[in-house]
């Protein structure tokens, strides 16, 4: 369930920042198209999912400025701009639950890895574990604060 709430949150974020679309109004749009018949990944979410989804979305977007600036700090050599724009949604929302949710770091990580394999170009995979990845080593030697994790 969790998956497929990420996945919603990726595709309202990035029809939000690619399209200009409201953030609720993406969320919506993202959410009629996942499990229709156009869906070839699965069921439509409950409203667990869906206010799981949502509170990935809003909470990005009230830190967004700490994330961005984290991830800039991570992503040595890259620039935003450089990057996918697949890439980049996938990073900020996982980013943000690393920073602030309780989600365990190794199954968030490999989540979001699947996520940018399948929406993403050939690469996008391995260049999201490694930035994750690099994001984690920050956190665990003390560079960067992040929230308690669940056991």
């Amino acid at each position: 369930m969790r998956r497929r709430a990420r996945e919603l949150a990726m595709r309202a974020l990035f029809a939000h920042t690619q399209g200009g679309v409201d953030l609720e109004e993406a969320l919506r749009h993202a959410l009629e198209e996942m499990g229709g018949e156009d869906d070839p990944y699965g069921d439509p979410l409950d409203e667990e999912g869906v206010a799981f989804a949502r509170s990935l979305l809003f909470g990005y977007k009230a830190h967004q400025e700490e994330v961005d600036r984290v991830l800039k700090e991570t992503v040595e050599g890259w620039d935003f701009g450089q990057m996918s724009k697949t890439d980049l949604t996938v990073l900020r929302l996982a980013a943000y639950e690393m920073l602030h949710e309780p989600t365990p770091f190794a199954p968030l990580i490999e989540v979001a890895v699947k996520i940018a394999k399948r929406y993403g170009g050939e690469h996008s995979g391995a260049f999201v574990n490694g930035v994750l990845g690099r994001l984690f080593r920050r956190i665990q030697e003390g560079e960067v604060r992040a929230a308690p994790k669940e056991d």
